[in-house]
């Protein structure tokens, strides 16, 4: 594989992964978010209405807890926030690379630059790959007995 090749299939294709991946979470995110802040600013609001008698009141309030609740743990089980700051870090960590190689830059000004160029980029997917891998294992880990002892 020649440098345009590599430029082209693989860190581009890396790069355009991770930017679209990051705004994928970013997006859900925040929308996780002003779901929990609209449900947490009804709960305090509703109590202007509790000596009114309001029939769904009663309804209401736990409904919008448990709303809150769920997105909670929607946040935490798929890291929207963490995963949304580590692809975009990743983007552009690749993004720098790649004009320092194309700039000849240190630490590419040197003799083969095209294989430091790889070892680096290649080095920075494994990471990420790595950290996938843990969190997988970490997220689906065996139980004993049912409960989860981490």
């Amino acid at each position: 594989m020649n440098e345009t090749e590599y430029l082209e299939e693989r860190v581009e294709d890396q790069i355009n992964w991770f930017d679209r991946k990051s705004g994928i979470n970013k997006k859900w995110y925040r929308r996780c978010q002003l779901v929990q802040l609209l449900a947490a600013s009804l709960i305090t609001l509703s109590g202007i209405f509790i000596g009114d008698n309001i029939f769904y009141l009663q309804y209401l309030i736990p409904f919008l807890g448990a709303i809150i609740a769920i997105i909670s743990g929607i946040l935490s089980l798929y890291k929207f926030q963490e995963n949304w700051l580590q692809y975009r870090t990743t983007a552009e960590n690749l993004q720098q690379e790649k004009y320092l190689f194309l700039g000849r830059s240190t630490p590419y000004d040197g003799d083969e630059p095209l294989k430091l160029f790889v070892e680096r980029v290649e080095s920075m997917i494994s990471h990420e790959n790595s950290n996938w891998s843990q969190y997988m294992r970490k997220v689906y880990k065996p139980t004993q007995a049912g409960l989860d002892d981490g």
